[in-house]
């Protein structure tokens, strides 16, 4: 399948590492010369300097004869021209295009057949949907959902004085009194499969498969305690603060911005009437503790610079926030602020790929694909979600008669208003949702392919 990207920023160089790994045909598009040199150092792609918006860089990138472009440029009037030009040129073209701008957001989506858009990505959008979500459950570092919000995935910290700390997982359900599923460990950088005679130990980052009704009660027995949200001090004003705090304040949660730029604070102050904003400096400490930081329920740092969120987010912690989210754009980062304090890590352009992503699988393979994709433990696993249909192989068949491939976990199975952890005796029907877990050099386009036959 030949895919063109148009820019070679954070989100196309992301896609470009994640789709090349796969074996797609792509040509990237970018007027930065040295950008290009740089992804081709990297990558097995072809590059095309120019603007992705006009005819003669989009021929000369044989828009003709590819199948998706993926316009992802720095700005949103481009990536619309981009797929409206290509799509003229090949009608039989899919587009997708990252639309950041607030304003834009509603019409790109009532006019997205003018625009000839087939998807429309919002990286700050779900990045502030994904924030919210981790805030409705404190302890966890990240937090990914399936089956229309049935099963969750979060990832927890095992720390010294934790009641797990040091416990074999066969002993987990006795422990908590629930039925979870430990699918994936990180210890020291490493991302491990576990069986049940795997113990786990201080400082282990767990990924755990449960039901959200479960989930709660797996959090009190672990002693942490379920607790409302009412305040949030967010450092930095852009358009994630502005997803963010919109959708928190319509929660009934106070707000705060703290934003340096004076201008940037006029716009936020008529944007969200029912949040705080605050001029300032967020790097300094003496005006977050005077902005009440150490009242507050959570700190959300999203300025445009990384390093700052991180020096932010630890003096966060240092002052007992209880919980602390960090914004990075870079996710090589990952593996550093494994080891520091900073709490759940959020990437916008981790999860805009992952959009992405899905919807080229989905092209790959139009019957039976992923409903839904999250990378897990620093991009070394996946968890996917498919639909059984009448074409999957092994229907109602129990799990302990079906040989899967290696490195391949079937994590929860859900029928209508029913989930479950599998055992053995499990079966997966026509309709069913089934999580699987996979190694992040194991390419899954639908859910024959986890099995061995």
């Amino acid at each position: 399948m030949k895919i063109l990207i148009a820019g070679d920023g954070k989100v196309g160089s992301t896609l470009t590492k994640q789709l090349s790994r796969e074996g797609y045909d792509l040509t990237l598009i970018d007027p930065d010369e040295q950008a290009l040199e740089n992804t081709m150092e990297q990558f097995d792609v072809i590059t095309v300097r120019g603007n992705g918006a006009t005819m003669e860089t989009l021929r000369a990138a044989g828009v003709e004869d590819a199948e998706i472009l993926i316009a992802v440029t720095g700005k949103d009037e481009v990536n619309l021209l981009c797929c409206m030009t290509a799509h003229a040129m090949n009608p039989r073209l899919h587009t997708i295009a990252r639309i950041r701008n607030p304003e834009y957001a509603e019409q790109a989506y009532m006019m997205r057949s003018s625009f000839a858009l087939s998807l429309i990505v919002n990286p700050e959008k779900q990045a502030a949907h994904e924030i919210e979500r981790l805030l409705r459950y404190p302890g966890t570092l990240k937090c990914d959902m399936f089956a229309k919000g049935r099963v969750e995935i979060v990832e927890l910290r095992i720390a010294g004085n934790s009641v797990l700390c040091n416990v074999p997982l066969s002993r987990l359900e006795s422990i908590t009194g629930v039925r979870v599923l430990v699918c994936a460990v990180l210890r020291g950088g490493r991302m491990i499969a576990p069986d049940g005679n795997f113990v786990l130990m201080e400082d282990d980052s767990i990924f755990i498969t449960a039901t959200t009704d479960t989930l709660a009660g797996l959090l009190r027995s672990i002693g942490m305690p379920g607790r409302r949200v009412r305040s949030v001090l967010i450092a930095g004003g852009g358009r994630l603060s502005y997803y963010l705090a919109q959708r928190l304040c319509k929660s009934g949660i106070s707000v705060e911005i703290i934003e340096n730029d004076e201008e940037r604070c006029c716009e936020l102050t008529g944007l969200l009437p029912d949040a705080t904003i605050v001029k300032g400096d967020a790097s300094k400490p003496a005006f977050l503790e005077n902005e009440g930081l150490e009242e507050a329920d959570a700190l959300v740092t999203l300025t445009g610079l990384d390093e700052l969120n991180i020096l932010i987010s630890l003096y966060g912690h240092k002052k007992n926030v209880p919980q602390v989210i960090t914004k990075v754009g870079r996710f090589d980062y990952a593996t550093v602020l494994d080891d520091l304090p900073v709490g759940s890590v959020i990437s916008p352009k981790e999860l805009c790929g992952s959009s992405i992503v899905r919807y080229v699988r989905a092209m790959h393979n139009q019957q039976g694909a992923a409903v839904t994709i999250h990378k897990i433990a620093n991009d070394q696993a996946e968890a996917i979600e498919f639909i059984a249909d009448e074409t999957t192989r092994h229907l109602n068949t129990p799990l302990k008669d079906i040989s899967l491939k290696k490195n391949i976990l079937i994590a929860s199975i859900t029928n209508g208003m029913k989930t479950v952890i599998p055992g053995g005796s499990s079966s997966f029907g026509p309709g069913d949702s089934v999580v699987v877990v996979c190694n992040g050099d194991t390419v899954l386009y639908s859910l024959n392919d986890i099995f061995v036959d």
